[in-house]
C-alpha cells in the first residue's frame, strides 16, 4: 500500500485553511499543525490522549458558523473511539475528523496499533454512522479530502494512511493558559476574550 508523507499532507489540507479551526492531537499531529504555521486557532491537546474528536465536537457544536478540523493521530483515535457515536449522534455540519495513521504509538516507542492488523478506522466510524468516512492514501484523494474539509455538510471522517518516517519536531507552545487565551482571543476577539 501506498503511504503519503506525513508532514507533507498536514501542510496540504492546511494551505488554503481561511478561518479553519484546528485541534490537533498530541504528538506527531500538533508538531506537524505547528510546522505549517502554528497559527492563533490552532489548538493542541498536549497530553490529552483519546479526548481530540471530543474537544473538536464541543468547539463545533459551540461555533456552527466555522468549519472545525480534528487532526489526530491513529493511537488517539483508538483510545477515543466512542467518540465516533457521539459524533454521528450530534451531526456537526461543521466537523471535520482526520487521523493520521502510521499504525504505531508514535509518543511510546513505536509499537504497532490495531490499525496495523486487525483495525479498519474508516469502517468503525461508518458503524458508528458516520457515513462520509474513507481511507486515503495518495495525493489525488488528499486533494479532494483538502477541498471537502471546506465544502462539505456534515461530519467528515477520514484516514491518511501516512509513512512512519520522522519528521523535525516543531513544538507548539506548551503552557496551556496561554494556548487557551490565544484560542479564545482568535476565535471571540480581544475585548470578548477578556471580559469571557
Amino acid at each position: 500500500m501506498q503511504k503519503l508523507d506525513r508532514r507533507k499532507a498536514v501542510s496540504m489540507l492546511l494551505q488554503e485553511r481561511g478561518e479553519l479551526l484546528v485541534v490537533a492531537g498530541l504528538g506527531s499531529a500538533a508538531y506537524d499543525v505547528a510546522a505549517v504555521d502554528n497559527c492563533a486557532a490552532d489548538f493542541p491537546s498536549w497530553g490529552a490522549m483519546g479526548g481530540t474528536v471530543m474537544i473538536g465536537l464541543g468547539l463545533a457544536l459551540a461555533q456552527p458558523e466555522r468549519n472545525v478540523l480534528v487532526l489526530t493521530g491513529d493511537g488517539d483515535m483508538l483510545m477515543g473511539m466512542g467518540s465516533l457515536a457521539t459524533v454521528a449522534l450530534q451531526k456537526p455540519k461543521n466537523l471535520r475528523i482526520v487521523v493520521l495513521d502510521n499504525e504505531q504509538f508514535g509518543e511510546t516507542g513505536n509499537q504497532a496499533t490495531h490499525t496495523e492488523s486487525v483495525a479498519d478506522l474508516a469502517t468503525i466510524a461508518q458503524g458508528c454512522g458516520i457515513y462520509n468516512a474513507y481511507t486515503i492514501t495518495n495525493e489525488g484523494e488528499l486533494a479532494t479530502l483538502a477541498k471537502a474539509i471546506h465544502s462539505h455538510h456534515g461530519p467528515l471522517f477520514a484516514v491518511l494512511k501516512i509513512s512512519d518516517a520522522e519528521a523535525p519536531r516543531v513544538l507548539p507552545p506548551r503552557d496551556g493558559a496561554f494556548l487557551v487565551q490565544r484560542f479564545r482571543t482568535a476565535l471571540l476577539g480581544e475585548e470578548e476574550s477578556v471580559s469571557a
